[in-house]
């Protein structure tokens, strides 16, 4: 019997489907507003970039914290209260920086930040393996990097909606905080509306991915091959959790200095290199596009080990600070960039059965990456910001031999 190909997913998931891959376009659109926001506080807080960086690690420290309680909800309750849960935190969160910005405290909109930061924790804790059950497991990979297009659409977009609401009128040169307020709560109301759906959306009875049984199909990949394991003692687990981590500090570090090498390296105005931000986001979307498209024919640790081995090119070659060249070659660290969480992510919880939910939660925590290595290379921007870009090469080979060797599920 000849094996059909199978499809991306099945009628009865459409609609849910849509709506679970509309979170990965709000958090993706929150986090791309964290730089607006960053400079806007510089300014109506009269805070310093040392300061404003804060808001970086209040988000990510709740990934660290949120990570592991949000697998043991989404494992006790399951996919649905999971995200109803993230998308209560995330509102509230907003909703926060209502009194933050009345009583002018950067502490109060840290801790509206962080309960935020936990809604989105939440959020990517259970939407990557919802996302991932929505039909055959075979395309689970195709599924999740469709879902992270539409994050990469809310990143193009975070910086354009926080630009228009925060740096039009007087309070950008104030400390005028209406414009926050107005803009955070508008975004709460979507998210409640959101949640309201949700909560009434029928969703249709799952395939147990976990237990199903494989003996027709040999290249199924939903079985708990080995129940008696401990989730540490899968190989293809642990390594997903390293390559995530070093996935993430590479993301942070390549775009927290984005604009910097335009200003420093190819002597645009801050203005000019804040404008290529857009392009820049563009070119990840761009690449999970191709991507996903390309999944269809090759092999999803495949891919992924050629887009490390391209991220690793072009890190050398942006790192050289050969003008347009260098400057073109880091917008493809982004394109290459594109598919890395999504498939690290579903390649580490293959075959892990029940303890998917856990293992979920463990490569959530990852995230945490990006507000360490930061701060590493920018040690080295200090002096000379090209030659910080060698830094995220590091974090590249993990990854390419986590696709090339261990990403293997080990019988």
């Amino acid at each position: 019997m000849v094996n059909q190909q199978p499809s991306f997913t099945e009628r009865k998931y459409y609609i849910t489907f849509i709506f679970v891959t509309s979170l990965f376009l709000m958090w993706g659109l929150l986090h791309s507003m964290s730089d607006v926001l960053n400079k806007h506080f510089q300014t109506a807080l009269n805070l310093s970039k040392s300061q404003s960086g804060l808001i970086q690690f209040s988000v990510f420290g709740a990934y660290f914290i949120m990570s592991i309680p949000a697998g043991y909800f989404l494992k006790k309750f399951g996919y649905k209260p999971g995200v109803i849960l993230g998308l209560g935190l995330f509102a509230l969160g907003t909703f926060l920086f209502v009194p933050a910005a009345n009583a002018h405290s950067f502490g109060y909109f840290r801790i509206a930040l962080f309960i935020l930061g936990c809604g989105m924790a939440t959020l990517e804790t259970v939407a990557h393996p919802f996302a991932a059950s929505l039909g055959d497991q075979r395309t689970s990979d195709q599924r999740v990097n469709f879902a992270q297009l539409l994050n990469a659409v809310g990143a193009i977009l975070g910086p354009q909606v926080g630009v228009y609401f925060l740096f039009h009128g007087v309070s950008q040169n104030t400390g005028d905080l209406t414009s926050v307020k107005l803009l955070y709560v508008g975004i709460g109301c979507v998210i409640v509306c959101i949640a309201l759906v949700f909560f009434f959306l029928k969703i249709p009875a799952l395939t147990n991915h976990h237990a199903e049984a494989a003996v027709d199909n040999p290249d199924a990949v939903n079985v708990d091959v080995e129940p008696g394991k401990k989730l540490y003692q899968h190989r293809h687990f642990v390594w997903a959790v390293a390559a995530q981590f070093f996935n993430v500090a590479a993301q942070g570090g390549t775009w927290a200095y984005f604009i910097n090498y335009g200003h420093d390296v190819m002597g645009l105005s801050n203005e000019k290199a804040v404008s290529y931000m857009s392009g820049f986001m563009a070119m990840m979307a761009i690449g999970r596009a191709v991507g996903t498209l390309l999944m269809r024919f090759i092999a999803p640790n495949k891919l992924l080990t050629a887009f490390s081995l391209g991220s690793i090119i072009m890190c050398i070659v942006v790192a050289q600070g050969y003008g347009w060249l260098s400057y073109g070659a880091l917008f493809m660290i982004n394109f290459f960039f594109s598919i890395m969480f999504p498939t690290i992510f579903s390649l580490g919880i293959k075959n892990l059965g029940s303890q998917t939910e856990q293992a979920s939660s463990f490569i959530s925590m990852g995230v945490v990456g990006g507000a360490l290595f930061p701060l590493l290379m920018g040690q080295i921007a200090n002096y000379d910001v090209a030659k910080a870009y060698y830094l995220p090469i590091v974090c590249y080979v993990v990854i390419f031999l986590f696709a090339s060797k261990y990403y293997k599920v080990r019988y």
